[in-house]
Formats: structure tokens, sequence, C-alpha cells
């Protein structure tokens, strides 16, 4: 009885909800996902992807995922703080000196421990995954920290990215990534912080005309459950969708970084936007405006997750 029970039963569903281009890292990393997923438990677990805000925008996927709505997500770190406000870490400005160093972090013992700091909302991080270093875009140029005074920057909705854009005295307006376009288009912003890949993606290039390379700051995704979905399924069945998923995160990872370089170069040919390099005296004194940001939200993120942030840098 066992057996016929075992064939007749439905299949586990898994809704991949994200918000970006299926030609990104994280949508190439869901489709990735499903086909390995999908191989190796045929019959046993379905994935569906839903990308491009189809399903849910990062503001609500994960109160969906807590009702069973949606089952995993990978929404921008800065999206946890009602969760968690230790993951505002990943936004401090200027903490990371580049991608290896985040990779570091994230794959050391403070970073593993930052995977279940949200168990009892509900919520199971996963795995992180990388876009990438974010650079400004703007419609005027972007050089010195003076010029960003007055000017409207979207932002996610961060605290930590509200602070970093203020103590340039600049205007942070937080909105949904799904409107970033438009906003750029109409000049209702004047500019906004961002990755090559979804500055590329989502045409953002194409309405702005100057790109600063600044690399303040790195946007992450978190590969998420709800803690009742994933320990609800069996755990010969979870612990081969957990290597899946690793799998995929691997890929996903590969593809951000040779991505971030293929993108800024067909940026750079559309000649529909200058992209302007900071010089180390010009870079030095963005980390002066903008790294007293860290003192602010020490209390919240913790002494020992910054430090430990800052030593992989080494």
């Amino acid at each position: 009885m066992s057996v016929s029970s075992e064939v007749s039963a439905e299949p586990i569903e898994i809704k991949f909800s994200h918000v970006v281009a299926e030609n990104t890292p994280k949508g190439q990393m869901a489709l990735k996902f499903k086909a390995l997923v999908e191989e190796r438990l045929s019959g046993k677990v379905t994935v569906k992807v839903f990308p491009n805000s189809q399903l849910f925008g990062d503001n609500k996927v994960l109160e969906a995922m807590q009702l069973g709505d949606v089952q995993l997500a990978a929404p921008a770190l800065s999206k946890f703080k009602k969760y968690t406000k230790k993951l505002q870490l990943f936004d401090l400005p200027f903490l990371f000196e580049d991608l290896a160093a985040v990779e570091r972090f994230q794959q050391g013992e403070e970073g593993q421990r930052l995977l279940n700091s949200m168990r009892r909302k509900g919520l199971q991080g996963l795995g992180y995954l990388h876009n990438g270093m974010k650079q400004l875009s703007a419609s005027n140029k972007i050089r010195v920290p003076g010029d960003l005074a007055g000017k409207k920057f979207r932002i996610m909705s961060s605290d930590v990215l509200a602070a970093q854009f203020l103590a340039v005295d600049a205007v942070p307006v937080k909105k949904p990534f799904s409107e970033v376009f438009t906003l750029l288009q109409t000049k209702a912003v004047d500019g906004q912080e961002n990755t090559y890949s979804n500055i590329y993606s989502k045409k953002f290039f194409e309405v702005q005309e100057h790109i600063t390379e600044s690399n303040h700051g790195v946007l992450d995704y978190l590969v998420v459950s709800s803690r009742d979905f994933w320990s609800s399924m069996p755990q010969d069945i979870r612990l081969e969708v957990e290597k899946a998923l690793a799998q995929a995160i691997v890929y996903g990872n590969g593809i951000a970084a040779q991505k971030a370089k293929e993108d800024k170069q067909r940026i750079v040919d559309s000649k529909r936007s200058t992209i302007m390099t900071l010089t180390p005296s010009e870079r030095q004194q963005w980390v002066k405006a903008m790294k007293p940001v860290w003192a602010r939200f020490e209390d919240q993120i913790g002494k020992k997750v910054i430090d430990a942030a800052i030593a992989a840098n080494q």
C-alpha cells in the first residue's frame, strides 16, 4: 500500500518568486534550480519559477511565504529588516572592498550564522546569491559626494541605504524595483544605485546618461523559504533539494561574476550612458562621507558581525 500511495501522491510544488529578468544571475539560478530538481526528483517535486514580479514583489513575498502562497524567494538582503536587523550589514557603504571579500564573509562562521537569524520569525535562510557590486547612475555627472546634494535617488526600502544617501545630502526615495525604469524615464528621480546586470537588463542605462563605477556596496540576495515548508519535506527529498539549490547558487554566482563584466561592456558599447571610474582620492572622499553610517547601525547589526566583515577584506 505504501508503494501505491507514493505513486499516486501529488508532487511537492515549489513556487519560486523573484523580481528580476530571467537573463540575470538570479533568473538563471532559478531556472538551473528548477532543471536540477526536476531531473533528480521527477514526479516527486515540481518547481514553478515566476520572474519579473509576476507573482509577488519583494515587499510582499515574505508575507506570502508565511501564508504558504510561495515556497522559495530570493529577495535582496535589504528586504529582511522586519525579520532581523542583522542583515542590514550588507547595506553598509564601502564595507566590502570587492565581491571576493563578500564571499569570504558569507562562507565564514558569522555569515553562515546569519542564515538562521530569522528562524524565530518563521523564515529559513538557505544561501547567498550574488548579483554584484553597486554603481551609481544619474542624469548628471557624479564624481564627488557633493555632486549628489539635493538629488533624488531611488533606493530599496532600507534605513541604512537612506542614511547612506542622507550622509551626502541626497534625497532617498523608497520605491519598488518594478517602478525604477519609469521613475528614471520621467525624471521623477535623478538616479539610482544598482549592479551592472540590473542596469543593463532593465535598460536603466537607456534613460540615465551617467554611471559612476563606485563599487560602494553589494547587492546580494538571500535564498529563503518558510521554516514550516522546509521542515515539512521528507528528509530524503529535502536533502536532494538542498543539494540542487547549493549547486544552482554556485552556478548563479559564476554567472554574476561574468555578467558584471559583459553587461558593463554592453553599456559602454551602446554609447547611451558614459561610465566613469573614481580615482583613489575621489573614492576616499566617498568613504569619508559615508563611513559614519557604520557606527549609526552598529548596535542593531552587532560589532562582532561588522568586525568579521571588515576582516574578510584582508
